[in-house]
């Protein structure tokens, strides 16, 4: 028997679609701002950077830095109003500069994002593990508090969008809160008396370890790009993508360059070194503790350290499912991976097959005995934010390309002047990265350095080959890349390729 219509369609329409006009401005600035995990940067990137280098100006160097991308965001806010598509920096690169690239900036996001959500499961583990054993003498292995976690990501991933919204509201507003507080028990105690501003002078900058520290403030920042990821499930995409990007952008500079000064504050600009080899990834609650409230400060700082990890999972589990679910419903991957929940629209077999690499990852560094802060969540975490800084570089060459090609309502400051500046600024820091990327993943020497450069190089000449063959094999699906949701119309399931060189007639049968 015939199906109707209706029936018929119903399961394309299941399988491509996001949940449309679900989140607000502040439901994706929560998405974007956990999933920098403020707490994590202050606590690990801000003390790792007085660690590994004698720069004192790292609150300087995070605002120069929001600055770079506050440019960035100018021209790419721009594509943002005109494109709404769950795949962003992919699709964005692909209108701009061409589809192989975008299919190779791709490979790069869906690698870059996945280290950055995987390796969060090694930090929560080993903090929590390490948290039981000094409050009860029990040894419970990192691994078993890295799969709770692990689990819990895992089914959030499969719920409505929104709610996952709430819970990031929740574990943002705690995790700020107690920031804030932090500062201002910082401020109220300044080391010698008075307050010192000496880490936002230039000369605080000053040093060789200067592209050190702007390299390891920028990873500070990743995620603040991660909007346009959500547009289509966002209200007025148009108006809440710009501005919830930089609304983000805003907030994260604020909160990591007057965390950091005001911790300098209180410890003293000549002391920043020392006390942050002392005490490392527990500086902030540390430093606190010796002004008020003892050790229960750094128990708290311990578990919201931890939370603030969950959440920054959770945030990019959504990011990066969503790029698989993009990549997927357009057919650059199996078309399994493009369709979504029937009740949640959130995008199922995309969330899953992530949950499942990640399962894999905490189980092979269990047995292999790996160090899950060092190993795991640091050196991953590095290497994936380095990778997502690729994709914003990228991104910004193609808004170049994109406005020239589309200039109308834009001036010129959005179209070429703003995109430019942002284009030499990241260049740069990428070149710093480089020239430093065995100090920033914790030996000059490590071979690493080379390794994960090489890796994101075969990622997007990978990809680039693979659209290629797409051109070639199934013109239907190279024709369909970028186009979004239209791409479920334009390819559909029971067909990879157009019907002309399967010798159909339209509408018929083969």
């Amino acid at each position: 028997m015939a199906q109707s219509p209706t029936v018929a369609s119903r399961p394309s329409v299941v399988s491509s679609t996001l949940a449309a006009n679900r989140l607000g401005i502040m439901h994706v600035v929560f998405f974007v701002i956990t999933a920098a995990a403020p707490l994590t940067v202050i606590a690990g990137i801000v003390s790792t950077g007085w660690q590994v280098t004698e720069i004192k100006g790292l609150p300087l160097a995070f605002l120069l830095v929001a600055v770079v991308l506050a440019l960035f965001c100018v021209g790419y806010v721009a594509v943002a109003r005109r494109i709404r598509n769950a795949g962003a920096f992919y699709t964005y690169i692909a209108k701009g500069l061409g589809k192989p690239l975008g299919v190779g900036g791709s490979f790069i996001a869906l690698f870059a994002y996945g280290l950055m959500q995987w390796s969060t499961y090694g930090a929560i583990g080993f903090t929590l593990s390490t948290l039981v054993h000094d409050k009860t003498g029990a040894t419970v292995p990192w691994y078993v508090f890295g799969l709770a976690a692990w689990a819990l990501v895992a089914i959030m991933g499969l719920l409505r969008v929104d709610l996952n919204s709430r819970v990031l509201a929740v574990a943002l507003v705690a995790e700020v809160v107690v920031v804030v507080i932090f500062d201002i028990i910082d401020v109220a105690h300044p080391f010698g008396g008075s307050v010192s501003f000496t880490t936002l002078s230039p000369a605080s900058l000053s040093g060789a370890g200067l592209g050190i520290a702007l390299a390891i403030a920028v990873t500070g920042f990743i995620g603040f790009e991660a909007a346009a990821v959500f547009s289509e499930e966002s209200k007025e995409s148009d108006r809440t993508v710009p501005a919830a990007t930089f609304l983000s952008l805003a907030l994260m500079a604020v909160l990591y360059a007057g965390s950091a000064w005001a911790m300098a504050v209180t410890i003293g600009a000549d002391n920043l070194h020392k006390a942050a080899t002392q005490f490392s990834s527990t500086l902030p609650a540390a430093v606190v503790a010796t002004k008020v409230g003892g050790n229960i400060v750094i128990d708290i700082g311990q578990i919201l350290f931890a939370t603030s990890l969950i959440a920054a999972a959770l945030s990019y589990h959504g990011t990066c499912s969503r790029y698989t679910f993009a990549l997927g419903r357009e057919r650059v991957l199996p078309a399994f991976l493009g369709r979504t929940g029937i009740r949640s629209n959130a995008p199922k077999y995309a969330s899953i097959a992530q949950s499942a690499v990640g399962f894999l990852l905490v189980i092979a560094f269990a047995i292999s005995h790996a160090d899950p802060l060092v190993n795991f969540f640091f050196t991953f975490g590095t290497a994936g934010a380095f990778g997502v800084l690729l994709l914003i570089t990228g991104t910004s060459f193609s808004v170049i390309g994109f406005l020239a090609r589309n200039p109308e309502g834009e001036t010129l400051w959005q179209r070429l002047i703003a995109p430019v500046i942002a284009c030499c600024g990241l260049l740069l820091i990428i070149y710093l990265i480089l020239s430093n990327f065995g100090a920033l993943l914790g030996d000059p020497a490590s071979p690493l350095r080379f390794v994960f450069p090489a890796i994101y190089t075969l990622l997007g000449v990978g990809g680039v080959i693979w659209a290629l063959f797409l051109r070639s094999t199934r013109p239907g699906v190279y024709a369909a890349i970028g186009l979004g949701a239209a791409a479920s119309s334009a390819t559909p399931f029971t067909s990879p390729g157009p019907a002309p060189l399967r010798g159909r007639t339209p509408g018929g049968r083969s």
